[in-house]
Parts: C-alpha cells; structure tokens; sequence
C-alpha cells in the first residue's frame, strides 16, 4: 500500500481541526487484521476539544487490533468501543462536538475493505479512470442522544490492486469539484507520483486556498513508506515538486528535542529542629517538622469539611438558579402560545410567537447541555420545555416530515453513477461531472445510457432543449435523445463557474472576481461577445454557493442567505428566518416559470421552499434522504424530484 496523507491550512481556522491516521500492523498478531486508516474534522471546536480526533481514533485503534477476530468483526466491535465512549464524554457533560463531527474508518486486509463514516466525508473508488461514490450505501440515522450511536453500518467489498481509495473532507471536495480535479486525478493511469504533482501544480493557487484532508490509499502488493504532507498559505509556490514545494509547505512540525540534567540528590536526609520561645513558663520545646505536619493535615482536613459543605451550599444555589432561570422561559413560552391563538386572525401574533420561541429555544439550549448533571426531575422539565418549543417552531415553519417518500427509480450499484438531475419534455436525465455520457429514465425499472464521452460539467435549460456546459468554454445541445456539435464560447479573461439561462441568453459567474458574465442570444445556438453584467459600482457576487436566474439573478451564499440582483445592481438580501436554522444549504433553483425558491440542504436532509419575498411555503424532511446530491423541479412547481445517491424519489407540494 502506497499513501499520500495531503493536510490543507490546518490551522487557517481557529474553530476547525482535523487530521489523518493510519495504522500498520506492529507484529504477527497484528498482521491478521491488516491495516486500518481513519481521517476526520471537527467543526466549532472548543479548547478542550483540540484532541478529540486523537482520542478518538486512539480508542478505535486499540480495540481494533485488540480483538483479532476477522477485520469486519474487529472493526465492529471497535466501532460498539467508540460510540460507548462518545457516549460516556456525552453523559459527563461535553456534547459540544454532536453534529459537528465528521469521522471515517477504513479496514484493509488482503484487497478485502471495510468501511464506516458519519458527517460530511466523501469516500471514492479510483479504477481504471473511473470515480465511483462508494460510501453511499451508508445508511445514516439522526443521533440519538442515550444510548449514543454515532457510528452505525459498515460497507464491505473486494478491491483489485492498483484501486484507490480516495477520501476528501467537505471543503476539498467541494474546491475538486469546482475545478475539475477529480476527473484530472482519475486520469493518472497507471497512478504515480509525477504525475499527481502536475496535476496538483496547475492548480497550485486554488489548493491554498482550502482547509482539510484529501487522503489516498493505493493498493498494491509492494509496500511503500507513507508520505503526509501539509500545506498552508505561509510562502508562495514557485515550482511544485514534493521534495522542493511540498518540503518548505508541507511540513509535520515537532517539538525540538531538549536535554536536561538532574540535579544532585543528597542520600541522607535531615530533619530539622524548631526552638520556640514562650514568655512564661520559661522552657525551651523542640518539636520535630512530623509535628508541624501534623497540624497541617488536621487544618487540610477541616478546610476540605469545610468546602464540601461551601461546595453543597453553592450546587444548591445555583439548581436555584437554573430553576429560576427554567421559570422565566416557561413565562415566555406560555406568551408564545397565546399569540398562537389569536394568530388566525392577527398575522403579526404568528411572527410574534415564532420570535418568541426561537428566543426561548437559544435560552434554553444552555441548559440542555448541563441538565444531564443535575437532578432528573429538573432534567426532564428542560428536556420536556425543549421539546414543546421545538414542536411549535416546527408548525410555525411548516415542515413536514416524510416516513416513506415515494421512491421512483433505484440505480443499480455498479451501473451509472449519478451526479446530478434535469427534468425536460417528460423525461428526467442524469449525468456526472466526474465521467462521461447521459442516463435517462425509460420506466420505473429500466434506464438508458446515451453515450456522448465527453465531461458534462453544468446544465441549464433552453426552450424544449437541455444545454450542458463543458469547461473551459463549449456548450452542447441535447434534444430527442441527440447531441449537437459542440459549441465553443467567446471567452473572457474570467472563469466560468455557476451556470444558468434566462430567454436563452447565458449566465455565468466567476466564483474568483465575483463577476457575473452575460451572453445574448442571437437564435439558431449562437451567442454573442461575452459582457459583464454587473454594474461598476454595484457589489460584487462573492462567496457564492449557487446560482439561478429568472430575470432576477438570485444567489445562494456559503453564509445561507440569499442575495438577489437585478438589471445588474444589488437589490436585496434575504435573511432565511427558517427552523431547523440552516446549517449547510447547497442548491437554489428557480425560473421565470416557477413561482418559488428551492433550496436543498443534504445535511438536514430537507428540501425547502420559500416564496420570492423569502417567506416560508413548505418544508420536507426524510430519514430517507441521507445522500441528497441533487434535485429538479417540473414546470408546475409542485412536483420535485429528489437524487438521493442512487435513488430518485418524488414528493408534491
């Protein structure tokens, strides 16, 4: 096995750690469960936390080779190890790493791979120049808070040698996609150092630019020594090469090793005499220093009575306390629910009350995080509370949970890999950014390839047909099941990012610059000189997460708001007042034809629509939607198509 561990920024944010692990075996007993090779992040991290991932993988580590039973079993029972720990740091009080973890276990043992994650990892199969998502068989379950069960399924399955695994954090993911460095990744046949160094070193600027891991696993039957790398922004690049960019950029830095000498010990020891002086009667007394401790352990032992007794008193007051403070949002939600009742006819009485229990809601989590170490009966009112304002924001913002949405279509798992979606003249079609041709949906249990081989990169809809972009600057046409000749576009001094189309005239923005480049329509697939859209003095579009454009050009930040422009100036922001309060949107779509906004947010596994003045309209939630990659709207607005990894699935407003 050959590995290359790549550690981007690590410290460029101060509330983010991460890091990889990977573990050979030690002896013969050892060499039975192969190796075992873990990477992680930890968003929001507290000071006490700088060592999670450390502990953590220490504990799966050591169950793992301890239990020498097959790799899966092993990797089983060392995953039962972990969530009892994560469950016992839980019941001690620290749960601020829940819902902030992202974790991955990777067991290898003659080509043989097992394999776990929760949160937001991605994991793929390299073979012969194809990237295949393999981690999407995971079945991810909310957490639940006792007992604990972070870590669930494992996937298991036979490698060849000269696969791959590949696993990226979110943040890298995301730029590699952007920049199409996956494909390029992929295309390293047979895979070598030389080569993955071009590739890394056309794309030099955008890698300092992230923060996380991107982690190889090369199978092969000789074993190579590991190469972990780490690259921050502390000196410019001038010529990529491992031994003479990555050394004074990727660097494992270790305390400098200090020599000290003991200092000299006396063997003998004395004790030393104390003469005290008393006016009367006129004695001399010598008392040994065992004397004088002695007094100093009596007055140790009171002052410990002492302060168990301060310390009783103080918990007590401050249950008190929390008692008081308990009173004060029970006040506040019995408030909100009366507003709830007149709120049929006051429409202000509903903000209100939401406003009302959101407050309530970020009251009252403080006291979540403690309650488990007080007395039950105070855990139970907060947990109880907690529980009644979050069923009334779920109301107030009308979501509505799916047990079993209506499954359409199911990929078989060594088929076609999906990507993304687009519904067009009755028909939905799939593609992937990360390999070639189109797949198209005949019935409920069969599908079609249309070949085309070529990287579809964006798609956008025009009149009856479907347009795909194909970086850096070509367009193709697809209608009735056939492919245009490849169009190629003016280009500008900008890179063409997020795509979209409105009255056939073209929308693109550069992620980089912040500027939106236009191209009109001239009919019969022809588009003029490209021009900036976006007014001299407006704002820039930056930091941008996705794009669509109905006559509006709306944009969807990486901060969860959306921005709208028009006629190429700023008009407005809207704030996303919407619980579940949004944590990771990464989609909006909308059209001149379709009255609402649609955001997508795959890790809290919803779907939600808002009207254009940014109010709510509807919201849905399904366990089942674990891997929500991409979706589509129909004409009509009320009918979406959700891609869930390899299962489309359909919902109606």
């Amino acid at each position: 096995m050959q590995i290359f561990e790549f550690h981007f920024n690590p410290k460029a944010k101060e509330d983010l750690i991460f890091d990889s692990f990977c573990y050979e075996p030690e002896n013969i007993y050892e060499r039975k469960m192969g190796n075992l090779y873990m990477a992680g992040f930890l968003k929001n991290v507290l000071p006490q936390n700088v060592r999670f991932l450390d502990n953590l993988a220490k504990v799966l580590k050591e169950k793992y080779y301890k239990t020498l039973s097959s790799p899966e079993n092993s990797l089983k029972e060392s995953l039962r190890k972990t969530n009892e720990f994560l469950e016992r740091i839980s019941k001690e009080g620290d749960v601020s790493w829940l819902g902030n973890l992202s974790f991955a276990a990777i067991s290898i043992k003659d080509f043989e791979l097992n394999f776990t994650k929760v949160g937001d990892l991605k994991i793929f199969l390299l073979r012969n120049g194809q990237i295949i998502d393999i981690d999407q068989e995971l079945k991810f379950e909310d957490i639940e808070p006792y007992p604990l069960k972070i870590f669930g399924n494992i996937v298991s399955g036979k490698l060849a040698e000269n696969d791959i695994i590949l696993i990226l954090t979110k943040e890298v993911f995301d730029s590699f996609s952007q920049i199409n460095l996956l494909s390029k990744i992929a295309g390293i046949w047979p895979f070598n150092q030389k080569d993955l160094k071009e590739v890394f070193n056309n794309k030099k600027e955008e890698l300092l630019k992230i923060s996380g891991i991107c982690l190889f696993i090369v199978l092969s039957k000789e074993i190579l020594p590991k190469e972990k790398e780490i690259l921050t922004q502390q000196k410019p690049l001038k010529v990529f090469s491992f031994k003479k960019v990555f050394s004074p950029l990727f660097k494992i830095f270790r305390l400098p090793k200090t020599s000290f000498k003991k200092p000299a010990i006396s063997s003998k020891l004395k004790i030393p005499q104390i003469e005290l002086k008393l006016p009367k009667p006129n004695l001399k007394i010598k008392t040994s220093l065992f004397g004088k401790k002695t007094v100093l352990i009596f007055g140790l032992i009171l002052f410990l009575i002492l302060g168990f007794f301060i310390f009783e008193k103080r918990g007590k007051q401050q249950l008190e306390d929390y008692q008081t403070q308990l009173n004060q949002i029970q006040e506040k939600v019995d408030e909100a629910e009366t507003f709830l009742i007149i709120a049929e006819t006051n429409p202000q009485a509903e903000k209100k009350a939401s406003s009302l229990f959101k407050e309530s809601l970020e009251e009252i989590s403080p006291l979540v995080n403690i309650a488990s170490g007080l007395s039950s009966d105070f855990a139970n009112q907060v947990l109880t509370l907690e529980n009644t304002i979050s069923e009334n924001l779920y109301q107030l913002n009308k979501l509505k949970i799916i047990e079993e949405p209506e499954l359409i279509f199911e990929f078989e798992t060594r088929g076609f890999i999906p990507q993304k979606i687009i519904f067009q003249s009755q028909n939905l079609y799939f593609f992937s950014p990360y390999s070639e041709n189109l797949f198209k949906i005949i019935n409920e249990n069969e599908g079609k390839i249309i070949e085309i081989n070529q990287e579809l990169n964006s798609v956008a809809l025009l009149n009856d047909s479907i347009l795909f972009f194909l970086k850096p600057n070509q367009l193709i046409s697809f209608r009735n099941d056939r492919f245009s000749e490849l169009i190629s576009l003016e280009e500008l001094n900008f890179s063409l990012d997020y795509f979209s189309s409105y009255n056939s005239n073209l929308y693109f923005l550069d992620k980089k610059s912040g500027e939106i480049i236009k191209y009109t329509f001239f009919g019969n697939f022809k588009w003029g000189s490209p021009q900036l859209w976006l007014a001299t003095k407006t704002k820039k579009a930056l930091n941008v997460e996705s794009m669509a454009v109905d006559g509006s050009v709306w944009l969807l930040t990486k901060e969860n708001v959306v921005e709208r422009y028009y006629i190429g100036s700023f008009q407005e922001t809207l704030e996303l007042e919407i619980f579940p309060y949004p944590k990771d949107f990464s989609k909006i779509l909308t059209s001149s034809q379709l009255p609402y906004l649609y955001l997508l947010e795959p890790v809290q596994k919803r779907i939600v629509i808002l009207n254009k003045s940014g109010e709510i309209i509807k919201q849905f939630q399904s366990q089942e939607f674990d891997n929500l990659l991409d979706f589509t709207v129909l004409k009509d607005g009320k009918t979406i198509y959700l891609l869930n990894g390899l299962r489309v699935y359909r919902i109606n407003l």
